[in-house]
């Protein structure tokens, strides 16, 4: 692969460089010839409301400690992941790479399609559902899809209740849909093509 393939903010393997790698065991193939269009966002904060820590992470690359928090009993067992993570501070880190299959959207369905894991990335936000998110968060969010609008033929970018509605409801009422469609139409990655469609 070229090195400006390799470089600080290109690809290799469906890896970004402007996210630190955490590679998560919880992935699969994608369909062959399946083309990634979809972006879903959610969020999430473990414990609910708590931001900083590690626990994330270790949901992510199963070592989360069950027995750390009485929270954690509710989901004892769960084997999920995302293909990337915003922190509050707008830092990204990236479990899978975005050619594999990230299992984060669920029985889900958008556009007549489901199995939205087949060909969506999913992107969480480090926060609490139906809560506000930072600028930080909403800069790097920007800066992660236009990025993916680059390599892969992104078209609609929705959240997980769009995608899985009645069963999922982040990253809910807090997250300013306007704003990212606003900074989107003023990014130059397009300018001189349209930015994905947004769900709200």
């Amino acid at each position: 692969m070229a090195t400006a393939e390799r470089g600080a903010r290109g690809w290799s393997r469906g890896w970004w460089g402007g996210a630190r790698p955490v590679p998560s065991p919880n992935f699969g193939p994608r369909p062959p010839g399946e083309a990634v269009t979809l972006v879903v966002v959610h969020s999430i904060s473990l414990p609910p409301g708590h931001y900083g820590g590690d626990a994330i992470e270790r949901l992510f690359t199963n070592r989360l400690d069950w027995d750390a928090h009485p929270y954690y009993q509710r989901i004892r067992g769960l084997q999920v992941s995302a293909h990337f993570l915003i922190r509050r501070d707008g830092r990204r880190l990236q479990f899978v790479s975005c050619d594999d299959r990230a299992w984060h959207a669920g029985v889900s369905s958008w556009r007549g399609r489901e199995q939205c894991n087949d060909w969506s990335i999913g992107v969480e936000l480090e926060g609490l559902e139906g809560g506000t998110f930072t600028r930080a968060q909403y800069r790097s969010l920007v800066t992660l899809l236009a990025a993916l609008a680059r390599r892969y033929p992104i078209a609609d970018v929705a959240g997980h209740e769009h995608v899985a509605p009645g069963r999922k409801a982040d990253p809910g009422p807090g997250f300013d849909w306007a704003a990212l469609r606003d900074a989107l139409a003023r990014h130059r990655a397009f300018a001189h093509r349209e930015p994905p469609t947004l769900a709200a």
